[in-house]
């Protein structure tokens, strides 16, 4: 029986959101440090991290989920329009965060990444790429469009931020299972809103 090949640092989830400590430095960090890092894993990457701080503690920053929501929103778009590598304004990439921020996100999401290296595998590839990778995108601004009017009640954001961490998880490993559950988890997102519209 052959054992599964391990991942070099780096190239596994665990070690990408090592990366995005490892690989900047200062007491700050800039949007644009961390895209530099995240542009070599593309899209699936840069979505996924979104997601984690969409369920993070970060949050609790006044406007920080509208924030991630219309960052998705733009990512998607690219994403929709078969862009290869993904692109930011200036002005974006110059935000920065305190590199104890950045430190807590990494902390929060390792074990979830840690999970996600042991249960991915390269299963129904085919719904990561065209056609079906355009639904995906269209699964995603879904997600970040519904995050807008959830961003009002307390916690309800964090189910369609559920739903880009699959999307991102499936994306980056070649998963189609992890679309196929973010599928549910949007579906649920949807029932939520309806829920308390009604």
């Amino acid at each position: 029986m052959t054992k599964r090949k391990a991942s070099q640092p780096g190239q596994n989830f665990t070690g990408l959101l090592n990366c995005l400590v490892t690989e900047t430095s200062g007491e700050t960090v800039t949007l644009g440090q961390l895209m530099r890092i995240m542009e070599r894993r593309s899209f699936g990457a840069v979505i996924l991290l979104l997601g984690l701080i969409a369920i993070s503690p970060l949050t609790v920053v006044p406007g920080a989920t509208w924030t991630v929501a219309a960052v998705t929103l733009l990512f998607s778009g690219q994403l929709l329009f078969g862009m290869r590598h993904p692109w930011l304004p200036k002005a974006l990439l110059g935000l920065k965060m305190p590199r104890a921020q950045l430190q807590t996100f990494v902390r929060a999401g390792r074990k979830m990444a840690h999970t996600a290296d042991k249960l991915t595998a390269p299963r129904l590839g085919f719904l990561t790429k065209p056609p079906f990778v355009i639904g995906v995108a269209l699964l995603c601004i879904a997600a970040a469009l519904i995050t807008f009017p959830l961003g009002l009640i307390p916690l309800a954001p964090v189910l369609p931020g559920v739903a880009i961490v699959l999307m991102g998880i499936g994306l980056t490993a070649r998963d189609g299972v992890f679309l196929i559950l973010s599928t549910l988890a949007m579906m649920g997102s949807v029932m939520l809103l309806a829920r308390l519209l009604l």
